[in-house]
């Protein structure tokens, strides 16, 4: 019997990329656990989710005084996050997932703080038997940055993202978009996201200027002072009784905003992956991208892309963009086969074989 212990502590915030990550790839996972029996799959959670993945297998609930387990309970152990404060023992064989090394391209960290930071994940690639990346763009940084192992090459597993739910008619128009006076939320455009600086939303705010009719939502934790910059900014611009801030939304809001808005915006500096951009293209709305890191990888041929965010040309970018949506009947069909090319499915059955070959290093036994 080999058991495996996966990190999905990060469970905590489901709200955040890494929390829908390790959600989304944990169910799969148990579905497509082989059906011969040597597999003993144990889940790290936060406090209080034990049971989250059913009841056909184990759970750990994370703490402070177990950050490192030094017994030989586990055979493998996955990282599902560069980050982790949780670590096994020395002895077991680790697959480490690196979503993104961002913090390289932060101007708000000293290169002391970037060095240490790269210091920490390399000590986790070095002790590892297997790293994944979630992106071709993520592979290219991590090669330039971090030494591997002999006979390690990390490995491309895209991400999967969820699809929308059949709506069922219960779900009404949020609270924040309601028109005081009784009529029809006027249209918008959507971001969604963590509202920080790498995310370089203020840039979207001359679209309220130019489309006078629209309101512009972006929804995310806004916790970050960042947010507070750019209420400013509208207010300076005099759009900011159309710029909507209501902070995280739950899972039905969201899937809300992706199919009634006009269209999906993302003109983020820094991006692993981009989860967001596939649920809105799976709902067949425009999406508009920055063209940097790993968002033209995922966008694929049927984003449109900011090749600046100077006010005029964004907009212009933006009103051509939309024109040549409304004139092809096809574009929505194909921004859902985009999409349908990133699968928690695919993604699960990659990781099923990244645990097979590494239990059969150095024969491993069942």
């Amino acid at each position: 019997m080999t058991k495996i212990l996966i990190d999905t502590e990060k469970l905590r915030d489901l709200n955040s990329g890494l929390g829908q990550f390790c959600l989304n790839l944990g169910h799969e996972l148990v579905r497509q656990r082989p059906t011969d029996g040597n597999w003993q799959l144990t889940f790290l959670v936060a406090k209080g989710q034990t049971g989250i993945f059913g009841d056909t297998v184990q759970y750990r609930e994370a703490g402070w005084h177990d950050r490192l387990w030094r017994t030989d309970e586990f055979d493998i152990w996955h990282s599902t996050h560069q980050n982790s404060a949780y670590q096994p023992a020395r002895h077991t064989r680790l697959v480490l997932t690196i979503h993104d090394l961002n913090y390289l391209e932060r101007p708000d960290y000293s290169p002391v703080r970037k060095a240490r930071e790269t210091a920490a994940v390399q000590q986790h690639v070095s002790r590892a038997r297997a790293v994944t990346v979630i992106s071709q763009y993520t592979e290219s940084v991590v090669k330039q940055h971090l030494k591997f192992p002999q006979g390690v090459d990390p490995q491309v597993i895209y991400n999967g993202a969820a699809k929308p739910p059949e709506p069922d008619g219960t779900q009404e128009t949020p609270v924040f978009l309601r028109e005081t006076s009784g009529s029809e939320p006027r249209p918008f455009f959507l971001f969604l996201g963590i509202i920080q600086p790498k995310k370089n939303v203020h840039v979207l705010l001359p679209l309220l200027e130019a489309f006078p009719d629209y309101r512009l939502v972006l929804a995310g934790n806004n916790s970050h002072s960042y947010a507070q910059h750019i209420r400013q900014q509208a207010q300076k611009l005099g759009v900011s009784d159309r710029l909507l801030m209501p902070g995280a939304v739950d899972e039905p809001t969201k899937w809300w905003l992706y199919a009634h808005c006009e269209a999906f915006l993302f003109p983020s500096l820094s991006e692993g992956f981009g989860l967001p951009v596939v649920e809105a293209m799976h709902v067949g709305k425009p999406v508009f991208l920055s063209n940097l890191t790993s968002l033209p990888e995922i966008g694929g041929r049927e984003a449109v892309f900011f090749t600046s965010f100077e006010p005029d040309a964004l907009v212009e970018t933006f009103r051509a963009g939309m024109m040549a949506f409304y004139e092809d009947p096809l574009k929505a069909d194909r921004l859902r086969w985009q999409a349908n090319r990133f699968s928690w499915e695919k993604a699960a059955k990659a990781y099923w074989s990244v645990y097979e070959q590494v239990k059969s290093q150095n024969g491993l036994g069942n």
